[in-house]
């Protein structure tokens, strides 16, 4: 396992290009794209204010990037770095932007929800969808990019429109037995739409693509409902994450030991005087386990309980959850047999986890200076080398699943991790370090 050198970082905002080939990373209104393998820099684009969110059109030909104080986007062309689009909405302002899956196509959301402006790159034509519902999850493509569906409030009704991507017509519209609608995903294959309620209603509602209610779903009633949902990549499992939040690993600092004779060398790229952090490792736990728990202050909203994060492995083996009352611990299920198959237990709140885009293989940040992986050989506990402290905030892994991005609130550096072929020997057995 290799580390890259620190590059400054703003925002968090730092990603690959779908094609593998690129990473695009912002500082203050800098667009920063540099080459994968080399990390030199190919393109450096201004842009007229902070940047705020950056995504890469689906052929990776094209980046916008979104200021929403200014209500402005700009996209950038990698083809021709000359060329530059600017949408301006104006006094409508704007509080989201993102991609149609042609990639020729920026669906822009104003403030309030007062309408989405779908702007065409090639004809510099321009379409209005009203209604948009300002909700949790509230615009979803199909993985082929054929259809949108688009959830809806008109006359305190919720509603669903499915509009063709292609020529931006309407195909279905149909009401939904909901309340508050939070929010709507297709599933992977494209066939059904999962549409769930708000936290108030326990209610998942399944879809099918011309409007027909295939089944409803409710754990419970008189009690906050439902408060994440995931898809499985092969679209046979919903995975609902509850505010009821229904073998072990920890994490345990390592005291280290020198052999007789045996020096200790500093991490690469050390700063002089700054304290070595300490080292941990995982180690297994004996049955029962007692985990950290949060006690939810019952008087303010949006409470810290419940499963407020899921996520399927690329095989659809395993689930990844993290209850928000027990924000250390990391719980793996195995789906095959619908039981718990890990605990990993982190001294501090865990902030991101990702699946590795090719196996079975989780990275875990908690905002201190190490990453986490866990397969189903082990589990290993690796320090970030740099200089001065990095907290990782938050990471993505690369398409080919060879490396992964580690960010902080200044900085980011690449990590750089075994084969496939090698993969076996990457973690070893539970207990191990690096």
């Amino acid at each position: 396992m290799n580390f890259s050198e620190v590059f400054k970082l703003s925002g968090l905002l730092c990603k690959f290009s779908p094609d593998g080939k690129y990473l695009a990373s912002c500082v203050q209104y800098r667009l920063v794209v540099r080459d994968v393998h080399t990390l030199q820099i190919l393109h450096l684009y201004t842009c007229l204010d902070q940047i705020q969110h950056i995504e890469w059109s689906a052929d990776s030909l094209f980046i916008l990037c979104a200021m929403y104080k200014r209500g402005q986007v700009q996209v950038w062309s990698l083809e021709q770095p000359e060329w530059h689009c600017r949408i301006d909405e104006g006094s409508a302002g704007l509080v989201a932007s993102c991609w149609s899956p042609d990639g020729r196509h920026i669906l822009n959301t104003t403030e309030f929800h007062l309408r989405i402006t779908v702007w065409s790159l090639c004809t510099k034509s321009v379409s209005y969808i009203k209604y948009p519902k300002a909700c949790q999850q509230g615009v979803s493509f199909t993985r082929d990019g054929r259809y949108m569906a688009l959830a809806e409030r008109r006359d305190c009704q919720d509603h669903v429109s499915v509009f063709v991507c292609s020529d931006w017509q309407l195909l279905r519209h149909f009401d939904t037995e909901t309340q508050d609608l939070a929010g709507i995903e297709w599933a992977p294959n494209g066939c059904v739409l999962a549409v769930w309620d708000t936290c108030l209603e326990y209610k998942v509602l399944l879809y099918s693509l011309d409007g027909r209610l295939l089944s409803a779903y409710c754990a419970y009633e008189w009690s906050l409902g439902v408060k994440s949902v995931a898809w499985s990549p092969s679209s046979q499992f919903l995975a609902i994450g509850s505010y009821d939040g229904k073998v072990v690993y920890k994490e345990a600092e390592k005291t280290p030991r020198l052999a007789p004779g045996r020096l200790a060398f500093p991490p690469p790229r050390a700063a002089a005087g700054v304290a070595s952090p300490a080292e941990t490792k995982y180690e297994i736990a004996s049955v029962p386990v007692s985990l950290q728990t949060l006690k939810p202050v019952a008087d303010r909203a949006n409470p810290k309980i419940g499963i407020g994060a899921l996520a399927f492995s690329p095989d659809s083996y395993f689930l990844a959850t993290r209850s928000d009352s027990v924000p250390n611990a990391v719980w793996i299920w195995d789906i095959q047999k619908l039981r718990l198959f890990v605990v990993l237990e982190q001294l501090s709140p865990v902030r991101s986890f990702q699946w590795d885009p090719q196996q079975p293989r989780l990275a875990i940040c908690t905002g201190g200076g190490k990453v986490y992986l866990w397969s189903p050989a082990g589990c290993v506990s690796v320090q970030v080398p740099g200089e001065g402290d990095f907290q990782v905030l938050s990471l993505c892994w690369h398409l080919n699943g060879d490396s992964l991005a580690l960010l902080s609130k200044d900085h980011f550096c690449l990590c750089f991790l075994e084969t496939e072929d090698r993969v076996g020997t990457a973690f070893g057995r539970p207990g191990d370090h690096t």
